[in-house]
């Protein structure tokens, strides 16, 4: 008789998520970590939406050119220069411990930076914010996506990156109303910067009432805490022996298991160490990069170079447009995270970079068209093609980025990979920030063909590289990258596992300490132990 293939679904809540109490007070525990994006992209944006307002533009004498790009790029400098100690700190202190430290150094920063008086000063606040967004936006996406309820965790991881645009909407409408309310007074930039003080401090009061992630306290042997943050949050009653904890437990301390054998080691190189490791971070680094050099960055953060070169002066009226870009860039992000589970990873990706190629082709044409003949008509239509742009790209990039590449990484090098991508994010968007001002200034609208050329290669790459994750949990999807013959090892001791699931009625009584596993006087631990250190789910081929 074959053994019957288990997958997480079979033991899920089936019901409205809010009716059970242990997923909502869950998920209302993971609004603290999502935070985190909302600080970023407040703080991301801040410069773009600076740079309308006189009053930031006269107290620091009008910045241009490469002076401008070094502002812009200064937060990223702060985030390189601490994203690869970020993974250590991570995987030594803990998720939360993490969040706690980014705050309160983006604290420090935000207070350094609504004072600034100097040039000088306002770039070295820059940089410390960046420092403390590095911790921050490492660990906060592995807390989401690893402690998250099953079913929930492809929209909820989703969720994080998307929403970067609350932070986004919030920091320009604040620019809009200081520039109303102070003009050109100082206070018109300094009042924005001070509200981003409001996250840190929030997060810095509440971070230790949410749980800790469970794959986090497991690969440090705590695993009686794991199974009682699991059944607390995934098990309505917090009982431990409920069958989507036992589930989840034996399939991470499998995983872990298997990481540990197939790579060794703490360094980054154990990133690359392995055939499908290297596969994985191939696939990371070239979608990161794809994030952010498909033409994105010309609005995000040079708005006003770009409506000055299709007539729109104002500031008032750049600064309505950039509002409204942000709401309509969150609302275009949440309707590809509600479809993350319905369409899978892969179409998505295929319908994001298909229409930007297209909308930004068009682009291209009406500014060239308003450079060339000052066609108003054309100019217009910049204006509502970079909002059909963007909703592609945020369909997928803003929405799947984040998720994608958390889904594809093993735990043992999920911290370390998460931060190579932010590094690399934040390095093409640093070379972003200083040679886009310069090429828009020197050649116009002809800088915008590069782009077109570059949105037809990375159609291709998703032709090619991109592999379906839909439906499976963090642990399965890791493994599709690893081999025939670890997916087959899978198959034949889980399916061994899930035959007898239900024959043995206790589950295992957890202690910590690495490796301790002891069952309840009902079964014995050869009965048991040869099941739970599999992973009680089976791939469906």
């Amino acid at each position: 008789m074959p053994a019957p293939q288990w997958t997480v679904k079979d033991f899920t809540y089936r019901d409205s998520w809010w009716k059970n109490r242990a997923i909502l007070m869950l998920n209302i525990c993971l609004i603290l970590p999502l935070l985190s994006s909302t600080l970023n992209g407040l703080d991301s944006s801040m410069i773009n939406n600076l740079q309308i307002l006189p009053g930031w533009r006269e107290y620091f004498h009008q910045p241009q050119g490469m002076k401008l790009g070094l502002i812009n790029c200064a937060h990223d400098i702060g985030i390189l220069s601490a994203t690869p100690f970020s993974p250590y700190v991570s995987d030594l202190l803990g998720r939360r411990a993490t969040i706690f430290i980014g705050a309160a150094i983006m604290l420090a920063g935000v207070i350094t930076q609504a004072s600034a008086k100097t040039l000088h000063i306002f770039l070295g606040a820059r940089v410390l914010l960046g420092l403390g967004m590095a911790f921050s936006i490492n660990a906060a996406p592995l807390l989401i996506s690893e402690l998250s309820y099953p079913t929930h965790r492809g929209k909820m991881t989703s969720l994080y990156n998307s929403m970067w645009y609350s932070g986004s909407i919030i920091s320009a409408w604040i620019c809009l109303g200081s520039y109303d309310g102070a003009a050109t007074s100082s206070w018109s930039w300094r009042v924005p910067s001070l509200v981003q003080a409001v996250i840190p401090v929030i997060q810095m009061v509440l971070i230790w009432f949410i749980p800790e992630s469970p794959r986090f306290l497991m690969a440090r042997g705590l695993e009686s805490q794991a199974a009682r943050v699991l059944a607390q949050c995934h098990s309505n009653g917090g009982d431990e022996r409920n069958p989507l904890v036992s589930f989840e437990m034996a399939q991470i301390r499998h995983a872990l298991n298997v990481e540990r054998e197939f790579a060794s080691g703490k360094s980054y190189l154990r990133c690359f160490s392995t055939p499908g490791n290297r596969q994985r971070m191939f696939t990371i680094i070239w979608i990161t990069v794809f994030s952010q050099w498909s033409g994105n960055g010309l609005v995000s953060y040079y708005i006003n170079t770009v409506l000055d070169g299709v007539g729109i002066t104002q500031t008032r009226t750049k600064a309505a447009i950039n509002g409204c870009l942000q709401i309509f860039n969150l609302a275009s992000a949440l309707v590809g995270m509600m479809m993350v589970d319905k369409l899978g990873r892969r179409k998505i990706f295929l319908i994001s970079n298909i229409g930007m190629l297209i909308a930004f082709s068009m682009w291209t044409i009406t500014t060239a068209l308003f450079s060339q003949f000052k066609n108003v008509v054309a100019a217009r239509a910049t204006v509502l093609l970079i909002f059909i742009y963007f909703f592609f790209y945020d369909f997928a990039y803003t929405s799947m980025l984040v998720l994608y590449t958390l889904e594809i990484l093993p735990y043992n090098i999920r911290a370390k990979g998460f931060a190579i991508m932010n590094i690399t994010l934040y390095s093409t968007n640093a070379f972003n920030s200083l040679v886009n001002p310069v090429a828009l200034n020197t050649i116009g609208w002809k800088y915008y063909l590069f782009y077109c050329g570059w949105l037809g290669l990375e159609l291709v790459f998703v032709i090619v590289y991109i592999v379906e994750t839909r439906a499976y949990t963090l642990e399965e999807t890791a493994a599709l990258f690893d081999g025939v013959k670890v997916r087959r090892g899978i198959v034949q001791r889980t399916g061994e596992a899930a035959m007898t699931l239900d024959r043995i009625p206790p589950y295992p009584e957890l202690r910590d300490g690495p490796g301790t596993v002891q069952t309840s006087v009902s079964a014995s631990r050869s009965n048991f132990e040869p099941q739970s250190e599999e992973c009680a789910v089976a791939f469906v081929r």
